[in-house]
């Protein structure tokens, strides 16, 4: 579980036959083996660490659901380690498990903020709602406006600044996680209406 509050951008040093090296922080910072990571929102298990880097698999299913699959060498990662019992939950509970890569489609000022719009496939609209959360490569964020195939979020100085987001431009892609909580209550209510 995580909150979607990025502690580091990692860098990319070496993605090879689905390992993954990052450069990080993170890993002075008692980043352990079997430890669960956030990678672009992407909750992946550290295989190794060692002095700045460490090392997580990629499977075949992460590069299916994720924009992992594209990463090179000097990429930059938003990095999170799991949320411990207890800790404050700065964003929302995020479980790492992208549901889908969406795009960015417009990127426009706002004063100093950003505001920035994203697809989402017409299965997910559903769960994106006005004011809600949403997670975009491993940033929690709140949702402003809803489109019948879109929405858009505003990036503030801090977010733009500390996580990938900020070097993001028309038509990257992106890693998205809607909001859990949504998808639970769908399926209570599914199965109680059964």
């Amino acid at each position: 579980m995580f909150s979607g509050i990025v502690e580091d951008k990692g860098k990319v040093v070496l993605f090879e036959n689905g390992v993954l090296t990052i450069r990080s922080n993170l890993v002075s910072e008692d980043l352990a083996v079997k430890e669960s990571i956030s990678v672009n929102g992407a909750c992946l298990t550290v295989t190794e660490c060692e002095h700045d880097v460490f090392k997580v698999d990629v499977v075949p299913e992460t590069i299916r659901k994720t924009n992992l699959g594209s990463l090179k060498e000097g990429d930059r990662v938003n990095l999170e380690r799991s949320t411990r019992l207890g800790d404050r939950i700065g964003g929302h509970l995020v479980q790492g498990h992208v549901d889908c890569t969406s795009e960015i489609r417009k990127i426009s000022c706002d004063g100093t903020a950003k505001i920035i719009e994203f697809e989402v496939p017409l299965d997910l609209t559903k769960y994106v709602v006005q004011k809600g959360f949403v997670c975009v490569d491993g940033v929690s964020l709140t949702v402003v406006e809803c489109g019948y195939t879109s929405f858009t979020i505003t990036l503030i100085p801090y977010t733009r600044d500390n996580t990938v987001l900020g070097i993001k431009s028309v038509g990257d892609s992106v890693n998205l996680e809607v909001d859990m909580l949504a998808k639970y209550v769908e399926s209570i209510s599914k199965n109680y209406k059964d």
